[in-house]
């Protein structure tokens, strides 16, 4: 007990500073390389690290995926992560990570676990321009200097999308229940650093029929209501004629959920703006610490109707 609470309370410090811990681990050669690159996933998505078990290969299973493993009990599907990246691992893939997404389990086979960082989410930058769509953003290991080392940040969600295709109907306004009036002239700001999260959560408000306005990260978000208030003073107006709710991820590069959610309710303009935090990071820990930053409401991805009705609950 003593150990878990001492883990929840680390847990608290990390993010209560923008910072959090990146497990990094290797994948193989890189295509037409023979570098071994570091990749990352935030260990807050890490339930456990294995020496890899036994497999046993699934009857017409996906091409990325290995098979599934017994894990305490539990029937888990194994993804073979340097064949979805395109990695040849020459030491092959002897070493399992257990996640949880989305309150879902599941395991990638990994080449080789390195170490844990602690890194500020200021070192972290988004991958869009920089890379391909299986990365959310490049992590500067050392700090931000031309000689700091690199690590690209996978988009579990794209991954599993990718692996695992969802049999989920399309979004339309007739399975995420009746549209939502927002106070006239005001919109929605959301923010979410995955091009599939701001796809789906884009999708879902249009089938709402609700204005938004779609930012990349924590910081650009805090930025944009910070512009958004300045010109509603200007106009003779407050911010609460613009923006009528906030819809943000957790994990961004540059500033992270929490402390969007902290600064926006610490911040006498926007305090009685509602907060709704749309996450992959699930847990009992994890939500009753987003209930400690202040926001109003907190909803796993991706569950369309269960962020419409977060929504209608929050604005009512």
């Amino acid at each position: 007990m003593n150990t878990a609470l001492h883990e929840i309370d680390e847990r608290t410090n990390l993010t209560s500073n923008n910072k959090f811990e990146l497990l990094l681990f290797r994948l193989g050669e890189a295509p037409g390389t023979d570098h071994r690159e570091l990749y990352g996933i935030n260990v807050f998505k890490i339930r456990e690290i294995l020496v890899m078990p036994t497999i046993t290969a699934v009857a017409n299973a996906p091409a990325n995926v290995m098979g599934v493993a017994n894990i305490r009990g539990q029937i888990i599907t194994v993804i073979n992560l340097p064949k979805v990246v395109g990695c040849t691992p020459k030491k092959g893939t002897p070493i399992l990570l257990v996640t949880e997404y989305a309150r879902s389990t599941q395991a990638f086979a990994v080449e080789e676990v390195s170490e844990i960082a602690r890194l500020d989410w200021n070192q972290v930058i988004a991958a869009e321009n920089n890379g391909g769509n299986l990365i959310t953003s490049i992590a500067r290991l050392d700090g931000n200097t031309e000689e700091s080392r690199l690590a690209q940040v996978l988009d579990v969600e794209q991954i599993l999308r990718d692996v695992l295709p969802s049999s989920t109907e399309d979004l339309t306004p007739e399975n995420v229940g009746p549209q939502i009036k927002l106070p006239a002239g005001t919109v929605i700001l959301a923010a979410d650093d995955s091009p599939l999260a701001r796809s789906l959560i884009e999708n879902g408000l249009k089938a709402l029929d609700v204005p938004f306005v779609m930012t990349k990260t924590g910081l650009e978000a805090w930025t944009r209501i910070q512009a958004m208030s300045d010109a509603a003073v200007s106009e003779g107006k407050t911010i609460q004629d613009k923006v009528a709710l906030v819809l943000t991820d957790l994990e961004m590069p540059e500033m992270d959920g929490f402390t969007l959610t902290r600064n926006i309710k610490n911040d006498q303009r926007f305090k009685s703006i509602p907060v709704v935090i749309h996450s992959s990071l699930t847990g009992e820990a994890n939500e009753n610490h987003v209930k400690s930053v202040g926001a109003d409401a907190y909803v796993a991805k991706f569950a369309a109707e269960e962020l419409a009705g977060a929504i209608r609950k929050v604005l009512s």
